[in-house]
């Protein structure tokens, strides 16, 4: 309920879980394997000094630590809405980008960190970490914050703590993670803001996803769900609690959205902000005016104060919403741009 990403599972996120499904499974086989599991070690020294080059392709895919794994699936899972928004294939051009950009930036950093402090980094976690650090980027400046509680009056929580304290956890699960996670943020930084035009450089191929559509999109591809439909006898315990927790967002997300209008007409109410001079012509002026001028048509009076700032509706397109829905969320929530993409983000 902390997050902004909704409650309708993977759909319209095929890539985010394949990635899911195909990760973890390597990642429980190599647990079951554990003769195999130096295949997939990050070993920043048999890189540099023996030239195995495989392992930056092994060695930056599968997770060999089951938490790990699980922390960031989970923030594979919280991070889907970025490829509902904006497509599967800006989602993996945005992974791919990252993930060769923070190859670079890993053994970058590890050799600073030995000229500093004269400690050779040998191995660092395995797995696809620095992309989904980099993830954090895009979460922190297009996803907005909204409050949901307070813990003892003093401490926020908010729609994204909870994505937060999940990467907090992976951070501190090892180590040198932080390498990682530097290394992800940096590259995630520079390919969010297109420095050196990297998204002309590091994109997926129109090719390959065409065949990535046909081949794979139908074996993760997931239904659209019902969020109307009555709970059947037949479903399952964990159907049906998945499905009251659905219902509980959704009436969460409505009971904040209609308090923060009611909050935002009282607010307008004290301020005297609603006048009613532009709604109804002044009787005094109609008195007033001449014979002449009342035989002509009167003209319409103003419309109301209902103008929307461009800026913002610029800044939600970017955010891959049409005009439209921004126009209309903007005029329901009082040109609230936070309620607004929350709300949209959440239909």
């Amino acid at each position: 309920m902390f997050t902004t990403t909704g409650s309708r599972g993977l759909y319209k996120a095929p890539l985010s879980k394949g990635l899911l499904l195909v990760l973890s499974g390597l990642t429980v086989m190599l647990s079951l394997l554990p003769q195999y599991q130096h295949m997939f070690e990050y070993n920043l020294t048999a890189v540099s000094s023996q030239q195995q080059v495989w392992r930056l392709l092994c060695g930056r895919l599968v997770c060999l630590d089951v938490k790990d794994s699980f922390c960031s699936g989970m923030l594979i899972y919280n991070f889907r809405i970025f490829e509902r928004r904006f497509g599967s294939r800006k989602f993996a051009s945005f992974l791919l980008g990252t993930w060769c950009v923070s190859a670079l930036l890993d053994l970058l950093l590890a050799q600073a960190f030995f000229y500093l402090f004269h400690y050779e980094v040998e191995e660092l976690p395995a797995g696809l970490l620095a992309p989904v650090f980099a993830l954090f980027v895009p979460f922190y400046s297009s996803v907005p914050k909204v409050p949901v509680t307070q813990v003892l009056g003093l401490v926020n929580i908010t729609n994204k703590s909870l994505v937060y304290i999940v990467g907090l956890q992976l951070l501190t699960s090892s180590p040198f993670m932080w390498l990682l996670a530097l290394s992800g943020l940096i590259s995630g930084g520079l390919y969010y803001s297109n420095v050196l035009w990297l998204h002309n450089v590091l994109f997926a191929p129109a090719w390959l996803c065409a065949v990535a559509r046909y081949l794979l999109e139908p074996l993760f591809s997931s239904s659209q769900p019902s969020s109307e439909a009555p709970l059947g006898m037949g479903a399952t315990l964990d159907i049906q609690r998945q499905q009251r927790m659905d219902q509980l967002d959704q009436q969460l997300l409505l009971a904040q959205f209609n308090e923060a209008r009611a909050n935002s007409r009282h607010q307008a109410q004290q301020a005297g902000l609603l006048q009613w001079n532009r709604l109804f012509p002044s009787l005094r002026r109609r008195r007033q005016a001449p014979p002449q001028a009342q035989t002509r048509p009167s003209a319409p009076p103003p419309p109301l104060d209902n103008s929307v700032a461009e800026e913002q509706v610029a800044r939600l397109v970017e955010m891959g919403f049409s005009r439209l829905d921004a126009l209309e969320a903007l005029r329901a929530s009082n040109n609230d741009i936070n309620m607004a993409t929350n709300f949209l983000l959440q239909h």
